[in-house]
């Protein structure tokens, strides 16, 4: 029996992961929503509208840029966490500029979360050769983004889903999987959401294993009226590397 399954068995393991007892044991938590995707449209959970996430603009490693910001955003820190070239995790933080755009100094191959010192006024983006690939909303301090990629030597198990949509609408939701190695995403998940129904739950009795270095795409299809849609997902990361070491 393996050190990962006695410890998952054990009751409320997860505060124990949480609190880092555990060096081989990550949670991760990744939310998302978007502010209106238009009806009989398909697009990510993210911060932009009836678009997918473009996952083309990370063909390779490089750096991030912040385009000039609003006057009243002028020198707030901005945090990027993502993945290095190598797919390990990596973390940067930048001050951003109303005079001139701001770049990395640290290359990266993804990036899935961002969050500024303060309050953001307007609305701050995050470029990859022109094209947006993480944006915080105005007043929000950080990215809504229910995009995911597994960091090399983890293996990620999928514990938990969650989705919301605007009362008066509905939509069709999917996760999207791109397992390393492969040219396209598949379903992995798919869900119904109404607004009138409440929100959608569904907690993986058996987690779904994703391997290293795949990517997780939360997708929606709003059928009927302008929508606001939330998506929300559970991993528990293990360092498949320190675990070798035993």
């Amino acid at each position: 029996m393996s050190q990962l399954y006695e410890i998952v068995s054990l009751p409320n393991y997860g505060f124990s992961v949480a609190a880092g007892k555990y060096s081989d044991l990550l949670p991760i938590h990744k939310f998302g929503a978007v502010p209106a995707m238009s009806q009989n449209q398909t697009g990510t959970v993210w911060d932009v509208n009836d678009t997918m996430y473009p996952w083309d603009a990370w063909a390779t490693a490089g750096v991030v840029t912040v385009p000039v910001v609003h006057s009243s955003d002028d020198g707030i820190s901005l945090t990027m966490e993502g993945l290095d070239a190598n797919f390990m995790p990596q973390t940067e933080t930048i001050t951003v500029s109303s005079s001139a755009a701001v770049s990395t100094t640290k290359s990266f191959i993804r990036l899935f979360r961002a969050y500024t010192s303060a309050s953001n006024t307007h609305d701050v983006l995050m470029q990859r050769s022109g094209t947006t690939v993480a944006k915080i909303l105005a007043e929000k301090a950080q990215t809504l983004m229910a995009v995911y990629t597994i960091p090399a030597n983890y293996t990620g198990y999928l514990l938990q889903g969650a989705a919301s949509c605007q009362s008066g609408a509905d939509a069709t939701g999917n996760m999207f999987v791109r397992y390393f190695g492969q040219s396209s995403f598949r379903v992995g998940h798919s869900f119904e959401v109404a607004g009138l129904g409440g929100p959608y739950k569904y907690d993986f009795k058996l987690p779904i294993k994703i391997p290293p270095k795949s990517d997780i795409d939360i997708r929606a299809t709003v059928r009927s009226n302008n929508a606001r849609i939330t998506a929300a997902f559970d991993l528990l990361l293990h360092d498949t590397w320190q675990a070798d070491k035993r």
